[in-house]
């Protein structure tokens, strides 16, 4: 009988669509083991340093949207981050190695980052102002942001004949904003060190044995600082470009003294955002599959060394420098986004933080108005709907089609996610689950559309409706369509679909 009206659904969409337009497909989820797992809060974002005047290709994007200068009271901003209850927040960036805190004996004006193309990433030293660093955490506290901060890993160094920079790490600075911070009770996640200094590096690089014994350093003082409070934070490094025989001296060398808690690693699957195809790649298949290798690697050699550390993605935002505007900013973007979310989860991946909650070409909120850009939502409803297990899905049909699935989150049942790269070809999905009982009972849809079916649109649809703002800065309520179980899983071209499936009882769910 199901088999009957799936073909009747393919007929009825026939009468309307051209002959070529409407595909099928299966997706087989196994509901008997999990295959992954990430931590309960799964999705972050990323604020930087970067002032108004770096620009990328002739592109000044970055605006008032640093850690410095960002409008923290402003209603839109704290509903859209409130809305994640919590939002991971990492404070990062090229920038925060060169950064001071005005704590402890600083003695020195806190003077703010002034261009200069002759220094390291053309702007002299920055300070971060005490008062400042209290605005922001009264901001976290509102926003309930669970915060990752990034150190400043260069603070002491020399440069070396090998185009590296030596000597240990000055933490004295480090550990005054450390102390300071547990002092007032501020909550921190976790404390990073550095950014993109590892194996070749971004314009810096510090060799792998000093920058385990650098991670060791700081192990240390968190551990003598936060000694006899609650929740002591994490150890996070190196913040950099995944490479396998550095990564794999870095992991043995700080796990002889269970230095390290959370490995991360970057990645700009896109390449440069002055790319004028970045569209073609994000709407290739072959380019998407690409990242699979790095994550793949990454967890071999966890679990080859027994080591503790978990993996995030410390950064991503598709195209590096800044992206590009009316792509990584638009609705286009999202395939590259959810497929990245998918993937990294599917090979443990504990937390994926995207480059930028705001600033640049690639925030997922406007720099300007502080809007949501269509990855907001599409942030959002992976926050919500996808549970921390994994589940290994198989997609039978054109390649054109993504699928991943994963429990659900609060609630009973599979979230599985559909991302339809084809520009012109509908897809019916039929969904199989193996190792688990269920019934055709109603499901939950949530179909994201670019508004006129513009790619470049800024503008997303849910199940053809614009979601914006309202006048007081409340984020839109995201509700989704009761549709038949026993029907296929309609995806329109270039449209991505969440399908929440209350009715599957599965093992690996319990």
């Amino acid at each position: 009988m199901a088999g009957v009206l799936y073909l009747l659904a393919i007929l009825l969409t026939c009468s309307t669509a051209a002959a070529g337009e409407v595909t099928q497909g299966k997706a087989v989820v196994d509901g008997g083991a999990t295959i992954a797992s990430t931590d309960e809060h799964f999705v972050c974002a990323t604020l930087d340093w970067w002032p108004s005047d770096q620009c990328n290709y002739g592109s000044c994007s970055w605006g008032d949207a640093s850690i410095l200068n960002l409008n923290l009271s402003n209603p839109v901003l704290i509903n859209a981050v409130k809305a994640f209850s919590p939002l991971k927040l990492r404070l990062g960036g090229s920038l925060d190695d060169k950064v001071l805190y005005e704590t402890g004996d600083f003695g020195l004006p806190c003077l703010p980052f002034v261009r200069n193309d002759s220094a390291l990433f053309g702007y002299n030293d920055g300070c971060l102002p005490i008062s400042r660093w209290d605005q922001l955490n009264k901001f976290f506290e509102e926003a309930r942001v669970s915060v990752v901060f990034g150190l400043n890993a260069l603070n002491g160094r020399v440069p070396m004949p090998d185009g590296s920079v030596g000597g240990p790490w000055n933490y004295t600075n480090a550990e005054s904003l450390i102390r300071f911070t547990a002092n007032k009770g501020y909550n921190i996640l976790g404390w990073e060190l550095g950014n993109e200094l590892s194996g070749k590096g971004i314009r810096a690089r510090i060799d792998v044995a000093q920058y385990a014994a650098d991670t060791i350093s700081l192990k240390k003082i968190v551990d003598q600082i936060y000694e006899g409070r609650s929740g002591k934070p994490l150890i996070i490094a190196p913040g950099g470009n995944f490479e396998v025989e550095w990564y794999s001296q870095f992991i043995d060398l700080t796990k002889r003294s269970s230095s390290l808690d959370v490995i991360t690693h970057h990645m700009y699957i896109l390449g440069p955002g002055v790319d004028e195809h970045l569209v073609e790649k994000i709407l290739n298949p072959s380019r998407l599959d690409l990242p699979a290798s790095v994550f793949r690697n990454l967890s071999v050699i966890l679990r080859n060394a027994g080591s503790s550390p978990t993996a995030w993605v410390g950064e991503a935002g598709g195209a590096y420098n800044s992206g590009r505007n009316l792509v990584t900013n638009s609705f286009v973007s999202s395939f590259w986004y959810l497929d990245q979310l998918g993937m990294s989860a599917n090979y443990d991946t504990k937390s994926y933080c995207r480059q930028s909650l705001i600033g640049g070409n690639y925030g997922l909120l406007n720099t300007t108005t502080f809007e949501p850009n269509p990855d907001y939502y599409s942030a959002l409803l992976w926050h919500r709907l996808m549970g921390p297990k994994v589940l290994a899905t198989d997609f039978i049909g054109t390649k054109k089609i993504r699928a991943y699935t994963h429990c659900a989150r609060d609630s009973n049942g599979i979230t599985l996610i559909l991302l339809n790269l084809d520009l012109i070809e509908t897809t019916y999905v039929q969904v199989s689950i193996k190792s688990a009982e269920f019934t055709k009972e109603t499901r939950e849809e949530y179909h994201l559309t670019a508004k006129d079916g513009d790619l470049h649109s800024q503008t997303v649809l849910l199940n053809g409706k614009a979601l914006n703002v309202d006048s007081y800065g409340q984020i839109p309520a995201l509700e989704p369509l009761e549709v038949d179980g026993s029907q296929p899983i309609k995806v329109d071209p270039v449209s991505v679909v969440f399908a929440h499936l209350p009715y599957v009882h599965a093992p690996a769910c319990i």
